[in-house]
């Protein structure tokens, strides 16, 4: 078989067959096996892209997600964006987890979201959730070959979610990324504020607004993983103080020991969530959390064992709470 007679390159790596035949390219070679067509009239330049086996499940979801979005794109037409789902995919933001058959599906198999503002026709088309909105209650962001909502108008999309799955989406957007003692990126700006996340909530009809002003309400701004989010919120909701989020401790003499997923300094607690680790970052964990024990702070280490067993967990720092307590 002949090799594929090279395409114009100013058709990037996914255009649309009116692209292509504008371009002069014969419709024969649209049906050649380089490339694909993940949705009618999109043409794809076929990846062989495998995702990391060591990705966790939302991840995974996420890259698939933001795959189909992509090669949704060049479909875009004026008065049309991507959104919800597809929206977080494409800031980057943690997304519940979807299963099917009690498994995490593939995030090539979920639908995009295309949402169409005004009147203008909405899409139909296999694979795409399609949605309206009004003009002016929607905030759009143009980067190279897309229009998607902006993360605080995405934000207000989702009052269906569930709270917990709000907060730390909200926790993520407004990340303050503080100076500190080997902290990344610091002065990045955030993607939102929460202030925008309210004004977006406010600024139109929404629904489940109730839940999202009581997401917007629970947003911090030094949450630095999904996982911290949501173990913020089991404890509040157990009815315990709200900790403080990653906190810088230091030795009375000014050497610093470590930074603390969450903490109650006044009793000298501190609450690690271990994620997936590689080798390198796990000796690192091992030495900064006996770092700590040795300066006296009591460490839960939560694992995912643990976290799917809030029960314990609440129980566990509660304990440790009491026990700070009377030793005072």
């Amino acid at each position: 078989m002949t090799r594929p007679r090279p395409l114009p390159a100013h058709l990037g790596p996914r255009f649309t067959v009116q692209q292509a035949r504008n371009a002069g390219v014969a419709s024969g070679r649209l049906r050649r096996a380089d490339l694909e067509a993940p949705f009618h009239g999109v043409r794809v330049r076929s990846r062989r892209d495998v995702a990391p086996d060591d990705l966790d499940p939302f991840e995974r979801q996420r890259i698939g997600r933001l795959a189909r979005a992509y090669e949704y794109a060049p479909r875009l037409r004026e008065g049309q964006f991507l959104s919800h789902e597809s929206a977080v995919a494409l800031w980057g933001g943690p997304l519940p987890l979807t299963l099917l058959d009690g498994k995490p599906a593939d995030g090539r198999s979920l639908p995009v979201h295309v949402t169409t503002l005004g009147d203008g026709p909405l899409v139909r088309a296999d694979g795409v959730r399609a949605h309206r909105d009004r003009r002016g209650t929607i905030r759009l962001a143009r980067p190279p070959g897309l229009t998607v909502s902006t993360p605080a108008s995405t934000f207000a999309t989702l009052g269906e979610w569930k709270l917990i799955d709000l907060v730390t989406l909200g926790d993520y957007f407004c990340r303050a990324w503080r100076i500190g003692y080997g902290r990344p990126d610091a002065g990045r700006q955030p993607y939102a504020t929460i202030d925008r996340l309210r004004e977006a909530v406010d600024g139109a009809r929404r629904v489940g607004a109730p839940r999202l002003r009581e997401a917007v309400n629970l947003i911090r701004e030094d949450s630095w993983s999904a996982r911290e989010s949501q173990l913020r919120c089991r404890i509040v909701w157990a009815g315990l103080p709200e900790p403080d989020l990653n906190l810088d401790i230091y030795t009375p003499e000014g050497r610093f020991l470590g930074c603390a997923d969450l903490a109650y300094p006044q009793w000298k607690l501190a609450i690690e969530y271990q994620s997936m680790l590689h080798a390198s970052r796990y000796a690192e964990d091992v030495e900064r959390i006996a770092g700590l024990r040795a300066a006296g702070w009591t460490v839960i280490e939560v694992t995912s064992a643990l976290f799917a067993r809030p029960e314990e967990l609440i129980r566990r720092i509660r304990g440790a709470i009491a026990a700070a307590k009377s030793a005072r």
